[in-house]
This record gives C-alpha cells, structure tokens and sequence, in this order.
C-alpha cells in the first residue's frame, strides 16, 4: 500500500510534510556540524574532553525536561503556535550559541566562563528545539490517517538522517578555511526553516477542550511505545560511544585507523537509516510489524558485530543494525499516536521525545561501563534488549476517538 500523506489531509492541500522535512533537514543539519565541531573548539577554548561530552549531553537533559511540556501545550493552545515558539526559541539560542563560541575563539576567556556560556546556549537550544519534533509528530497525528502516520513519520526520519549525514560533512569541508565559517553558516539554516514553516503551516488546527484530563506519564496504553522508544535510542546511542573503542581493542588498529573506522560505521548508519526509512511509506505495514522485524533485524546486526574482526564486517553490522532502526523510529511514535485521543496526540508525542532523551543521557554512561567488561559486552547488552522489544506481547487495541474528534478552531 502507497501512502500520499501530502494528500491524504482534510480540506485538500492544506498539510504538506514537505515544510517540517526542510526544517527537520535544516536544523538536524546545523546541530551534527556544531557536535562535529565540539572536539576542534573544545581544543582551541582549552576545555576537558568531559566538558565537550556534558556541553553535548545536556542538550538531552533539556530534551527530557521539557518535550513533553511542548507537546501538552500544542493540545491545548495549537501546534501552529507552539511549534513556531519553539522554533524560534532555538533560532535566537542556536545564534547566540554560535555567536558566543565565535567571539571566544576570537578573544580567549578563562575556561570557566567559556565551559559555561558553551553548557547554558547549549542547554536552552535544546530545551526550545524540544518542541518541534514533539509538536510536528502531533501535527502529523492530527492531519494524517492511523494507517499511514508510520510512512508520514518516516519521511521526516529519512529527513533527519540526511541531516545526519551532511552535517559533519559540511561542518568538515568548511573547517577547513577556519573554524568560524561553519558556525556562521549553520546559525542561518534554523532562520530560513523558520521562515518556511511561519509561511506553510497550516492554521486550522485541533484543540483540546479545557477542562480535557493531562495524559499520565504512566499511561498503560504508552508502555509499549515508551519501552522501545528508550531501547531504540539507547541502544543507537551506546553503539556511537563505544564503536570507535571498539576498533581499537578488537579489530587491533591505531587511532587514526580507528577514527577512519569509527566516522565510516556512523556514516553507513546515517545512509540506512535514510534508505530504511523511505522504504517504510511504500512498504504500508502497520506498525506493530514494523516494530517487531525492526528491532529483530537490529538484535541480529548488533549482534553480529561480536564476531567482527575486519573492519567490512563492523561496517556491515552497523548498517543491518541501522536499517532495523529505521523501521522502529517512525513506528513507536507511530503506534503512540494511534494508541491515543485526538486530544491527546501533543502530550503523547512529547512523552516518546522525553523517553528518547533519556536513551541520549543514559546511552554514554552505561555503554562505557560495560565496555569495561568486554570489548563485546555493550553489543550483546543492546541485541538482547532489542530482541526483547521484539518479542513484547502486542497490547489488545483499546478504542479510539476518531480522527478530528477535539474541537477545531
């Protein structure tokens, strides 16, 4: 079954995925160059490798904090409105981010202040960007039916996924000439997706009525999603940290050869991702199905890599691992919308963002505590979630409100 969510949308033409993939595109985009700069400034502004990880990690924590609040108050106040707020928010933080460390690497200030204005931009960009995939994933569940929101979902997912892969490529093509010129040029990309989504977003919206009950974070009908949301991400996550240690212990090769390694396996993730993906919306099968091959699929490609002794097989591994991935990211959120009211949608999708932030902060640490076992062991740790998730008994469909149900204004 072909899925068309650009027409598939009450009245006819007023909701296109095409604005939300540009600004999922633009904006992933200039986060992965700024984290593939991180190391490079972190050297020049004379800070510690931990306070490069915590400046990237705590864009997690405010993932976590906060997703779900967006998410609530896209119910109640329209995702139009929210979405743009948020947005916004992260235009005028990711700038002075990019501003601040432009000015630091320009005039050198004590390690400190640096370390801070670096955690405090970083922190508040993440905190205002939690909104928009909270708001648009709820955007989607308002405009596009229960049976083709996993095809819809994965077009935004194979958006991200280029983004994925451009940014340290346009980040490292621009580094070149000097560190600045990347920052300089990412800070506008979040201005321009601005502009198109104020232009293109559609303006009747769904409302929840105000005296509407706040969805519990411990929701039975959220369990399953939430579960696998966390393991998807953390698993993606602990195979990013360990993956360079990895071939240095295992496949036997020194840190230049290493890092070749590591930048490879990230990039072939980064392109299964996108082709996985694309083929959810032609493939049309519920996401239920989705979930269950994607993560047996991934179980099988982490752990494959415990037998990995070249660096062909490490890459393969990653990219049968990656693959699985992307048929589970749309299909949790996904299935989380399915599972829910129309009145709903907002705080749900905020609640998968928030378990996919703690995946982030959770992934570094346990992963490396593990490693410590055995070069082996974060891989058999995360296959076996994996195949957990697979095997999870499918939870009875409870009834839904149809689509359209919360007020429109």
């Amino acid at each position: 079954m072909n899925s068309n969510p650009d027409t598939d949308v009450p009245p006819a033409g007023a909701f296109s995925l095409k604005p939300l993939m540009f600004e999922t595109f633009a904006c992933t985009l200039a986060m992965m160059s700024f984290v593939a700069l991180i190391g490079p400034i972190a050297r020049v502004l004379g800070l510690a490798p931990w306070q490069a990880g915590l400046a990237v990690t705590v864009g997690g924590i405010a993932w976590v904090l906060f997703a779900r609040r967006w998410g609530a108050a896209s119910d109640r106040l329209g995702r139009r409105r929210i979405i743009l707020q948020g947005l916004g928010g992260f235009v005028l933080t990711y700038a002075g981010l990019c501003a601040f460390v432009i000015v630091a690497l320009r005039n050198p200030l004590p390690v400190w202040l640096a370390f801070a204005g670096v955690v405090v931009l970083r922190g508040m960009a993440g905190g205002f960007y939690a909104a928009v995939p909270a708001t648009g994933a709820a955007l989607i569940a308002d405009h596009v039916p229960p049976e083709k929101r996993a095809g819809a979902l994965a077009m935004l997912g194979a958006a991200s996924g280029l983004g994925m892969v451009a940014g340290p490529g346009v980040a490292g093509m621009l580094a070149v000439h000097s560190l600045e010129l990347p920052l300089f040029i990412t800070a506008v990309l979040p201005l321009a997706s601005l502009a198109v989504l104020w232009r293109w977003l559609p303006r009747a919206e769904h409302h929840a009525a105000p005296d509407a009950a706040a969805l519990k974070i411990g929701d039975a009908r959220l369990r399953r999603p939430l579960a696998v949301a966390f393991t998807a991400m953390f698993s993606v996550i602990v195979a990013q940290v360990v993956v360079g240690f990895f071939a240095l212990d295992r496949l036997h090769l020194d840190a230049p050869a290493a890092a070749s390694a590591a930048g490879i396996a990230l990039t072939v993730v980064g392109v299964a991702l996108i082709l996985a993906q694309l083929l959810v919306r032609r493939l049309g099968w519920p996401p239920e199905r989705l979930i269950r091959i994607g993560c047996a699929v991934s179980a099988v490609g982490f752990g494959s890599i415990l037998f990995a002794a070249t660096q062909p097989f490490l890459w393969i591994g990653y990219f049968v691992a990656a693959a699985g991935m992307g048929w589970v990211f749309p299909s949790v959120t996904a299935l989380a919308a399915n599972a829910v009211n129309a009145n709903e949608q907002g705080a749900t999708a905020g609640t998968v963002a928030a378990a996919h932030g703690l995946g982030i902060i959770l992934g570094p640490l346990v992963g490396t505590l593990v490693y410590d076992i055995d070069p082996g062991a974060p891989y058999a740790l995360i296959a076996a979630l994996l195949a957990l998730a697979a095997l999870w008994p499918a939870r009875a469909k409870a009834g839904m409100a149809p689509l359209g149900a919360a007020t429109r204004r």
